[in-house]
């Protein structure tokens, strides 16, 4: 363990800090919420940020806003013109979120919709070139058929937390751990899509929807 930890903090060292107020808000999260864990935080952030400026998405699609840390982070890669939308279940958490936005100038870009993702998605009729998932993992199944649909071929989709701390690869008996297993399962059988797993942080998939879809289902 102590080589992981000497070669992150070795890596962390040589990487471009995050924006100030992207500092500010991992403070805020910190002292006014529960469960701060939940946030991208600075490696992953960058790494986001990373993501999206070689991508140049002109839409984007957030599930799972928390406090607003990656929506500013993925909002940095978009076109002059580009907007992302950001839905967030926690109505309280509204005030946070949208004081972050205005501090990041990104008001004009983001648009925060607040409620249940399982009806907003269907609602949506942009087609998206990003789509970030990091909401309930439980439901991160219907979450992905949902917006799949509404990302443009050649498009990327990235889910967060899908080794949920090691208990997916080892197939422990936990009911979130089991929905990611079927949930990782399901991406890797899924013939409309490319997939790569990273061992980053707490485990993200980046997906890429096939430009060429086949006509089928796998079984």
């Amino acid at each position: 363990m102590f080589a992981d930890e000497k070669n992150l903090h070795y890596c962390l060292t040589h990487t471009t800090p995050v924006l100030p107020v992207l500092q500010a808000l991992e403070r805020e999260t910190h002292l006014r919420t529960l469960h701060p864990q939940m946030l991208s935080g600075p490696y992953q952030g960058q790494l986001l940020q990373f993501i999206s400026h070689m991508i140049r998405p002109r839409r984007i699609l957030e599930i799972g806003t928390f406090t607003g840390y990656s929506a500013i982070c993925l909002a940095q890669g978009l076109t002059e013109d580009g907007a992302l939308d950001t839905i967030e279940a926690n109505d309280e958490l509204a005030p946070i979120i949208r004081k972050y936005i205005d501090q990041a100038g990104l008001e004009h870009k983001v648009r925060v919709l607040l409620g249940d993702a399982l009806e907003l998605i269907p609602q949506l009729q942009d087609t998206y070139d990003l789509i970030f998932l990091d909401a309930g993992k439980l439901d991160y199944h219907q979450y992905y058929e949902l917006s799949l649909p509404k990302l443009r071929p050649g498009g990327f989709l990235l889910a967060d937390n899908v080794l949920w701390d090691g208990k997916v690869a080892a197939d422990e008996a936990d009911a979130t751990a089991q929905a990611l297993r079927a949930f990782n399962d399901h991406i890797h059988q899924d013939a409309r899509v490319e997939n790569l797993l990273l061992p980053l942080r707490d485990g993200l998939l980046i997906v890429r929807r096939i430009e060429n879809e086949p006509a089928g289902r796998p079984e």
